[in-house]
């Protein structure tokens, strides 16, 4: 075979594949899903943030709410503190704070989860804030921070297993 013949039946190869795509047209969604959301950390990831326990700014952990829709109802995240199993775990009030963007010290509620509201279930941004209580205990201490699911009657707010929790490492 020439060189030619080689270059024609790879042109031919090569067509063949672009026009055998075929354009599809799918529905815009499922009704099933149209009340289902995701929150996530921010990079996408089940990452550890490392910092300093005399660190005088708030820890801020940024969080994705994805949503395609304007709901007339409000969408709540919940997310808890877990202590892994590990030899010294940090404490919440001792070793830090869960709190509001101005450092307000936020309470979780009868179920010990926190919050999150997204106003009218749209796609926004937000983060999670930690304040470190500066405890003078020697030792590294570690505690996550995790995204659970909210299911309600209205709506559902899930999570990717990739993204999660975020593991806090307080040196």
């Amino acid at each position: 075979m020439n060189t030619r013949n080689i270059w024609i039946t790879v042109l031919l190869l090569c067509s063949g594949l672009f026009f055998a795509c075929e354009d599809k047209s799918y529905p815009a969604g499922l009704p099933e899903y149209e009340h289902h959301y995701y929150i996530v950390y921010v990079p996408n990831n089940n990452g550890t943030v490392t910092v300093n326990r005399s660190q005088a700014e708030l820890v801020k952990l940024p969080v994705q709410f994805y949503s395609e829709f304007t709901r007339g109802y409000d969408a709540v995240a919940h997310y808890a503190v877990v202590t892994p199993d590990v030899p010294n775990p940090a404490v919440l009030g001792v070793d830090f704070q869960v709190v509001d963007s101005d450092g307000n010290t936020l309470q979780p509620n009868n179920e010990g989860k926190y919050t999150l509201t997204f106003p009218q279930a749209r796609k926004a941004t937000d983060a999670v804030y930690v304040k470190l209580l500066n405890n003078p205990e020697p030792g590294t201490r570690v505690v996550q921070i995790n995204f659970e699911d909210n299911i309600t009657p209205d709506y559902r707010v899930d999570i990717f297993s990739t993204a999660f929790r975020r593991t806090l490492t307080i040196e």
